[in-house]
């Protein structure tokens, strides 16, 4: 069943901790507990460090996959503790570390995916049947949020339109849409107003199929822990973070655009697309320059680079569009 709230729920922008506030309370508990934020830049080192049990304090079970370096950044990944203690994750809570601490008892086994819409076959399919005929790899991606910050994290998944293909979409197809689990016993943050439940976002179909999109089952070589979106999240590196959509259980090929939670919820703040332009800036803060998490707190910023720097592999999927319109 879904919810739907009985008037348009705004989050407000005092209900969102502001992220260099969170980064100096973050440094400060740190520093008493000997796990500053310093700790976070190289925590990558290789993928068969990755393969051989992951990084410090990953967890989960251990996957087999190969390197792709194609797809892959040479920046040094950020560490663990930041990838999964630094979150936005609604569903848990609106502080970045509520989902580390409100998830721990989210159960993802046995999980079903429902497949719907404009497509040949559709259904509920077991997770474990979604993800036989793939192959893992790992993919080390930058992804930026639209507050200023970025990490670069190890990501292992396969792409996004392998798995489309095999429900054989119909020329009606134009757009996927996406729903998160809808649970409030377990995901307390669905019990407040702040979003229209469940979580839904979208993709047009050609942005879907583009090989750089994928869908994450892990990280740092391990299961994707639960506050990161397990046991199956969107990653799409060229566009702002809230696209990434976790906690899947249902996919939907449509004629028309689907009503996305942030845009329905923000429309002059979050527009459909969500490609990360540094001209566009967001009402309350600019998008030229961010920082990397776990860079400190004094780190330079640095610019930000049109679709996060992914511009070579995905500006032609928006040739002749107005990308300040279209945001």
């Amino acid at each position: 069943m879904k919810y739907r709230a009985s008037h348009r729920s705004r989050l407000a922008a005092s209900d969102i901790t502001p992220p260099d506030r969170y980064l100096s309370r973050r440094a400060l508990l740190g520093a008493g507990l000997g796990v500053g934020l310093a700790q976070a830049a190289g925590g990558f080192s290789s993928p068969a460090f990755a393969q051989s049990g992951g990084a410090a304090g990953a967890s989960g079970a251990v996957l087999a996959f190969s390197h792709n370096a194609r797809y892959s950044t040479t920046e040094a990944a950020n560490s663990y503790q930041d990838i999964s203690t630094y979150n936005n994750y609604y569903e848990f809570g609106t502080e970045k570390d509520d989902p580390a601490i409100e998830s721990r008892s989210l159960r993802t086994s046995p999980w079903n995916v429902t497949i719907g819409g404009e497509a040949e076959v559709t259904g509920t399919f077991a997770l474990d049947d979604i993800l036989k005929p793939h192959p893992l790899e790992e993919r080390i991606y930058r992804l930026r949020c639209v507050e200023a910050w970025s990490m670069v994290i190890p990501w292992v998944g396969f792409p996004l339109g392998d798995l489309l293909k095999r429900f054989r979409p119909t020329s009606k197809a134009k757009f996927i849409e996406f729903e998160t689990l809808y649970d409030p016993r377990q995901m307390p943050g669905q019990h407040r107003n702040v979003l229209d439940w469940p979580y839904t976002e979208g993709l047009r179909i050609d942005e879907a199929m583009h090989p750089l999109t994928i869908l994450a089952v892990g990280l740092y070589g391990r299961a994707i822990p639960n506050q990161n979106g397990a046991p199956l999240r969107l990653v799409v590196p060229w566009k702002y973070g809230f696209k990434g959509i976790k906690a899947i259980v249902g996919i939907k090929f449509l004629e028309r655009a689907p009503r996305t939670t942030w845009a329905l919820s923000a429309p002059g703040e979050y527009g459909f697309f969500a490609n990360v332009n540094p001209q566009v800036d967001h009402p309350r803060w600019s998008q030229a320059t961010e920082r990397q998490i776990g860079s400190g707190l004094f780190a330079a910023r640095r610019p930000t680079l049109p679709f996060n720097g992914y511009a070579a592999e995905v500006a032609s999927l928006y040739a002749g569009m107005d990308l300040r319109k279209y945001f």
